[in-house]
């Protein structure tokens, strides 16, 4: 199954609801989010610098890890942006497969 970086920010509402009921709650919230699509949580971790919340999520497909962000986004509590995951031997794969490209000249 196809793993995923979902990367948070929390919105001056969703802080205060963090503040209000703490991040186990939070991190409930999500897993139940991932759980309903199919998926699994793998990690979810607060962070301080450029984002707030960084998720490992593995989710059936693009269509499931998009379900969950905009479901996340529309709620109003934080913003979300998600990275698609690829093993080493997902890219070893890449690198043997035989792409019809030209650079341009």
């Amino acid at each position: 199954m196809p793993r995923y970086l979902i990367k948070a920010n929390y919105t001056l509402e969703g802080i205060k609801a963090l503040k209000a009921h703490g991040g186990s709650v939070r991190r409930q919230a999500v897993e139940d989010a991932v759980k309903s699509v199919g998926g699994t949580l793998e990690s979810f971790y607060y962070a301080f610098g450029d984002d707030d919340v960084y998720v490992i999520a593995e989710l059936p497909g693009n269509v499931d890890a998009a379900a969950v962000g905009l479901a996340t986004c529309a709620g109003g509590g934080a913003q979300t942006r998600t990275v698609v995951l690829l093993t080493p031997e997902e890219m070893d794969q890449a690198s043997r497969r035989e792409v019809g490209y030209r650079p341009p000249s």
